[in-house]
């Protein structure tokens, strides 16, 4: 089963058990109406029912049932938050769970393998594309840039035009 993050517990929130989430998502409003949610724990994931929920601007709150006590949050604390693929917000077209990209071998429109996409960088304007091989590049995902992503096949295709422009090889 795949698991996607979507928060971090930063901290016990009072005294009675609540706890203070990180929102990992780009959307803080899909924490309401969750009903349960997983804590990743290493390898492991451990179901969770969500009492309530509450969505403020640089954080969200949650309630765990079972979790009454402050010490008992304290237990979560840098713990990851997740949920499985069947209740993940559904996405526009054309865009994409990093969990799906990572691992996608990317190639230009001009035939060039450039190596596998290992990582995405959040940086605020535009995602960044991090792709090992060879070389290291790095791309911003530009739409004009992407001709083709296939996650199911894990292949990408840029633009070979674009990619002169816009990608920064390692030396």
């Amino acid at each position: 089963m795949d698991f996607f993050r979507i928060g971090l517990i930063l901290r016990p929130h009072g005294i009675h058990g609540a706890v203070k989430v990180l929102p990992l998502t780009d959307d803080n409003g899909r924490f309401i109406g969750i009903e349960h949610a997983y804590l990743e724990k290493g390898e492991s994931y451990e179901r969770v029912s969500i009492k309530s929920v509450s969505v403020q601007p640089d954080a969200v709150y949650l309630e765990l049932k079972g979790t009454t006590t402050r010490d008992e949050a304290e237990r979560l604390r840098d713990l990851y938050l997740c949920v499985d693929r069947a209740h993940a917000v559904k996405l526009p077209e054309n865009t994409y769970f990093i969990a799906d990209l990572v691992g996608c071998s990317v190639k230009d429109s001009s035939g060039r393998e450039y190596g596998t996409l290992t990582d995405v960088l959040k940086t605020g304007a535009n995602d960044v594309y991090v792709i090992e091989g060879r070389q290291k590049l790095m791309v911003p995902a530009l739409k004009k840039l992407l001709l083709q992503v296939d996650t199911g096949k894990k292949s990408i295709l840029f633009d070979a035009h674009v990619l002169e422009e816009v990608g920064l090889f390692e030396d």
